[in-house]
């Protein structure tokens, strides 16, 4: 069964990166996966996958800066540099060996930075496999919605202290199927996520992280193509920002593309359909211990 957000907050923990509060979770046994989270929610995103995940593995999220229960820090330089930091001295921290990588959306991005790194044997750890859901792998193909247009603008430090709880609500509200709407009680809780710590003032400041992904297209897409990892991407299809325009993309570039398509699931596939995306995963894993047949 899936926490409360309340409940979600008080089984975590708190570290220190650079003097900031960094919020954080784990539970369960066995191999690491590492859960990152996407823009502009948080680690809960991960609550109705997390109970399913934590069965077979030992499962870690945290909230990156800037993000849910952790610090927003006012006239702090974001960037997925920095956030990739953050998690890579986290696991180094924490002395896993090894880890499994499972993102979504803004997390895609820190992972593909990660992979970079590990290309680069920069990592003190082992990235084992990759699982990603719908993120802005390819920038060419990303197509934001208005109000991540107009936060991203010379306006946008306006816009996100003005943002209503209303216009918050329309817009979430496309990046979901049609069948699989949030409620009243998780908009309140996304809601709750982006507003903690004063956040609604910081979100023109994270959103650059769609100019990054221009800058740094040719490093994050290499290192998806060169990855010697196993990697699936798991894609909620009706997704109207990073959906079938993303898959195709994905096919195109990626060799031996591992796909798993979700028809007329959204943005947000963990969230909408947990148990789907928990198979196709868990598939994903168990294809990782078969071994080859011999030709």
């Amino acid at each position: 069964m899936a926490a409360t957000l309340e409940a979600w907050q008080q089984t975590g923990k708190w570290f220190s990166y650079g003097g900031h509060a960094v919020f954080s979770r784990m539970a369960g046994q066995g191999e690491a996966l590492v859960l990152l989270h996407g823009f502009p929610s948080a680690s809960w995103d991960w609550s109705r996958l997390w109970p399913m995940l934590t069965r077979h593995y030992q499962v870690l999220a945290l909230d990156m800066l800037g993000f849910g229960f952790s610090d927003k820090p006012q006239s702090y330089r974001y960037s997925i540099e920095d956030q990739a930091d953050l998690v890579q001295g986290w696991l180094e921290g924490l002395g896993l060996p090894e880890v499994h990588l499972m993102a979504h959306d803004y997390g895609t991005s820190v992972v593909q930075e990660l992979l970079a790194r590990d290309q680069e044997g920069a990592l003190g750890f082992r990235i084992s496999s990759v699982c990603l859901l719908n993120g802005g792998l390819f920038p060419e193909v990303h197509s934001p919605l208005f109000i991540q247009k107009v936060l991203k603008s010379p306006l946008g430090g306006f816009i996100s202290r003005g943002l209503t709880k209303a216009t918050f609500e329309r817009s979430f509200r496309r990046l979901f199927g049609a069948d699989n709407q949030p409620d009243g009680d998780d908009l309140l809780d996304f809601w709750h996520l982006l507003n903690y710590n004063n956040g609604r003032g910081i979100l023109h400041e994270l959103i650059q992280f769609m100019e990054e992904r221009r800058c740094h297209r040719n490093r994050w897409v290499g290192a998806l193509q060169q990855a010697n990892q196993p990697m699936r991407l798991i894609s909620g299809m009706a997704d109207p920002v990073s959906g079938a325009a993303m898959v195709r993309r994905y096919r195109e570039l990626v060799p031996s593309a591992d796909v798993v398509s979700l028809r007329r699931v959204g943005h947000y596939p963990h969230f909408e359909k947990p148990w789907d995306v928990f198979s196709a995963y868990r598939d994903f894993r168990t294809n990782l211990l078969t071994p080859p047949e011999q030709g």
